[in-house]
């Protein structure tokens, strides 16, 4: 009777441990299963596929344009975590400043730097912003390249062109160099003065409009145009005056400003709608620290340029931009030749931003 009791009782308890067992994988099943439910209903966000970005110039180390493509370079990799590679090339080492329209078009450059001369070439209306006084100074010039406005140029020349300017970098201000120490403070003090200017209608057209009698000299031989009295002056900017050795021959700046020009850094549009919105939202990041960083270099040098000169023993004059730019201007706008592929409504919000 013993053992029939006994058999019994281990027979009760290896039911039981049967039914907790049991039980335990049940609710392990459950769970598990409700932990899968939840994780399929969880997408992770899709990693950025990796991509290179061919960033060719011809600017030289050392130069600003130099340093805000290696600052580019340097954040756009940092904040895309690797996603985006920009191979760099500097100096016309891979396409010349004749070849890169032509390279960010076909794709062989992903990026270089362009000016609204080259863009002109296919968006006849671009040449406006090549001519004298379209901007008043490098805060109108920024205000209007780097806002709304500039934002609709860049793309009408997407969809003109296939290529996607992305910003405005500020190159340098053109100013007037004079053999004599002579102020030029309106129009009218140029008159008979024989300027060089660059062997092209458009830079002669501007050379007239400032007032001067337009000199076509090469680049090459204008020191010694200077140096021998040939010429009167010249026109560039302050950097291109110390670094061509110009101050050498002249006794005399004045402060006009009548072209302020810049650069575009321009992208291949293919490649643009190849990134994703994250990795297009870190190229345009970067790309204004890039600005930042070229504006700021360029800014300062022109103002230590400006002591730099009246050391070497240079006048340093400023002229009456008003009545420059509205001398200057009037004339372009006389010209319907000149002006018959501008957008006179653009013109106009140009002009509207500078007031």
């Amino acid at each position: 009777m013993r053992k029939w009791l006994a058999l019994l009782l281990a027979l009760v308890m290896v039911l039981a441990m049967t039914a907790c067992s049991g039980g335990s994988n049940s609710n392990e099943t459950t769970a598990n299963q409700t932990e899968a439910n939840s994780s399929e209903g969880t997408t992770a966000a899709p990693e950025d596929k990796p991509v290179t970005l061919v960033f060719s110039v011809n600017a030289v180390p050392g130069d600003a344009h130099y340093e805000a493509m290696m600052k580019f370079k340097e954040v756009a990799e940092a904040k895309s975590n690797g996603s985006i590679t920009v191979d760099t090339f500097h100096s016309g080492s891979l396409f010349k400043q004749d070849q890169e329209l032509a390279a960010v078009k076909s794709g062989q450059a992903d990026i270089v730097y362009m000016s609204a001369s080259w863009l002109a070439e296919g968006s006849p209306w671009i040449s406006m912003f090549s001519a004298g006084y379209m901007f008043k100074s490098y805060e109108h010039m920024t205000a209007v390249l780097n806002g709304e406005v500039g934002q609709e140029v860049f793309d009408r020349v997407v969809s003109e062109q296939g290529i996607r300017p992305l910003k405005a970098f500020y190159l340098g201000t053109r100013q007037i160099n004079l053999v004599k120490d002579k102020e030029i403070k309106v129009p009218a003090d140029l008159n008979g003065v024989n300027l060089r200017m660059p062997n092209s209608d458009a830079w002669l057209f501007l050379g007239k409009a400032l007032g001067a009698n337009p000199t076509p000299i090469a680049f090459s031989e204008l020191y010694m145009a200077l140096q021998t009295g040939t010429v009167d002056g010249q026109d560039n900017p302050l950097p291109t005056v110390q670094s061509a050795k110009f101050y050498e021959v002249t006794k005399s700046i004045s402060i006009t400003n009548h072209l302020v020009d810049s650069v575009w850094p321009t992208i291949n549009e293919a490649k643009w709608q190849s990134l994703s919105d994250n990795q297009k939202s870190i190229v345009l990041e970067a790309m204004e620290e890039a600005r930042a960083l070229c504006d700021e270099l360029n800014l300062s040098r022109e103002a230590e340029l400006i002591e730099f000169f009246k050391g070497e023993g240079l006048s340093v004059y400023y002229a009456d931009i008003d009545a420059f730019s509205e001398e200057v201007l009037g004339k372009y706008l006389d010209d319907k030749d000149l002006t018959a592929n501008w957008d006179m409504e653009l013109f106009d919000k140009v002009q509207e931003l500078g007031k």
